[in-house]
């Protein structure tokens, strides 16, 4: 068998994506209902905007903005964790950054798996945001020890997912009919399961410890928790929801509404209550899967997220809004601090760009040619631009003021802690609950997971880097 009978590993994500969404509309009724409002408040922004359609045309975004999706799984133990590696590395997903939510009164500890280079990310930027439960933070020795009792007992697996995993390790990928058989085993681990492994009175207590416990041990399998369609306007579909029937989240959780959007925002809606069969027939309800929306803006440098996490930090000192117009306003009067021009955010080195030819550089380009010569404003030459062969990631700059170069920004592609940790708070039945200790430890997760995970810096400054270096060997340095 050869490599191109195999089918691509974009292909395979894509699959399993909508196969997903099929699967949550079914289970989830009001999740169909959210992507139809999406969908109609993306096209309205897109009708009133055609800069921005077209930014995003030139830009392989429009393509994929029906496809921008992500979820959320969450898993008990080392073992779950590293066979969603291998199943995941199988879609050309790759675990992105450490994130421990922990500091924010969530017991767990993460990564991103998603595509990491340029060209999978235009195919299909879907990720799962992917959890390992801190057994270690249960501060019961009798509940801990019982929790992890109950989760060596199960395999949130099928056995056929295990053979397709290994069939394609070894072969080194998976035909169309392999990938279609390994999708419809996968999705098996992400189904909602009404039957707990755990009687009532057990499911209370590990409730009772964290909510979460509860939702990762007390189940078959970890069950998707939410899914998510990404908007070009969160405040309009937060505005929107009630009059469809759903009910959002108080506050619209990461950075305040900009005319350059950074980072990520996102809200959601209640998560669902549903029925549940525990062991010994007695039955109850579990409150854990939901709705979420998502707006992606600029990926931010080291040194742009120190400011965003800084300024983040100074509007949490004051008392939580419920409401949300007022929760934007204190929002926005921190982050005035934070430049919000394209211009200002390159310049001061705070985002990443993506660099590439104006119809101006383009035909120089053409020409083969690279005048020194002083030009009037957008023309070669102007401000005494370096010559051919002389094209320096310094000159960028002059080469963007000479009509020569536009800079675009780079789409952040990840998640942030405290936004992650405040849609698991508000759909964990609203409880909240104490920061732990400092309990960071990406060691342990990466010895969990089985191997380190992917610097998400190293990523937008390759991208950005490869951009630059393509217009200057275009423009013949």
């Amino acid at each position: 068998m050869t490599h191109d009978t195999f089918l691509p590993a974009d292909d395979i994500r894509t699959l399993f994506s909508d196969s997903m969404s099929r699967m949550y509309q079914q289970e989830v009724p009001q999740y169909g209902t959210l992507m139809q409002l999406v969908a109609e408040v993306n096209e309205q922004v897109l009708a009133a905007d055609p800069a921005l359609r077209q930014q995003l045309q030139q830009n392989g975004e429009l393509d994929r903005l029906s496809l921008e999706r992500h979820g959320a799984i969450r898993v008990g133990t080392a073992a779950e964790l590293t066979m969603l590696r291998r199943v995941f590395a199988i879609m050309g997903m790759h675990p992105v950054g450490y994130y421990d939510l922990s500091e924010a009164g969530v017991p767990v500890h993460s990564t991103a798996f998603r595509p990491t280079d340029d060209t999978s990310l235009r195919r299909n930027p879907f990720r799962i945001f992917t959890s390992l439960l801190r057994l270690e933070l249960i501060a019961d020795n009798t509940l801990r020890a019982r929790a992890a009792e109950i989760l060596a007992a199960r395999d949130i697996f099928t056995a056929g997912a295990r053979r397709l995993v290994a069939q394609a390790e070894e072969q080194g990928g998976l035909t169309e009919a392999q990938a279609r058989h390994f999708v419809a085993e996968v999705l098996e681990t992400f189904r909602w399961h009404q039957n707990a492994t755990v009687s009532l009175a057990g499911y209370r207590a590990l409730q009772d410890a964290h909510r979460l416990i509860a939702d990762v041990v007390c189940f078959r399998g970890p069950h998707i928790n939410h899914l998510t369609p990404r908007t070009l306007d969160i405040d309009r579909v937060q505005q929107q929801m009630p009059k469809l029937g759903i009910n959002p989240k108080a506050v619209i959780e990461g950075p305040p509404r900009r005319r350059c959007p950074i980072l990520l925002r996102q809200t959601s809606f209640t998560a669902l209550e549903e029925p549940v069969r525990f062991a010994g027939e007695q039955t109850g309800t579990h409150t854990a899967r939901f709705g979420e929306i998502e707006q992606r803006g600029m990926a931010l440098t080291p040194k742009g997220r120190a400011l965003y996490d800084e300024l983040l930090n100074r509007s949490r000192q004051a008392p939580a809004e419920n409401d949300n117009e007022a929760h934007q306003r204190r929002l926005a009067e921190v982050f005035a601090e934070f430049p919000d021009d394209e211009d200002s955010l390159r310049t001061r080195q705070l985002g990443y760009f993506r660099y590439g030819l104006t119809e101006t550089g383009r035909q120089q380009s053409a020409l083969g040619e690279h005048s020194g010569e002083p030009g009037e404003p957008g023309e070669p030459g102007e401000r005494g631009e370096p010559s051919s062969g002389d094209v320096s990631s310094d000159d960028m700059e002059a080469l963007i003021e000479a009509g020569l170069v536009k800079a675009t920004p780079i789409i952040y592609e990840d998640f942030l802690p405290v936004s992650a940790a405040g849609i698991f708070q508000s759909n964990l039945g609203g409880v909240q609950h104490q920061a732990y200790a400092q309990n960071a430890n990406q060691a342990a997760f990466e010895q969990a997971l089985g191997c380190p995970v992917i610097d998400e810096f190293g990523l937008y400054a390759k991208m950005q880097d490869e951009s630059a270096r393509q217009v200057r060997e275009a423009l013949g340095a």
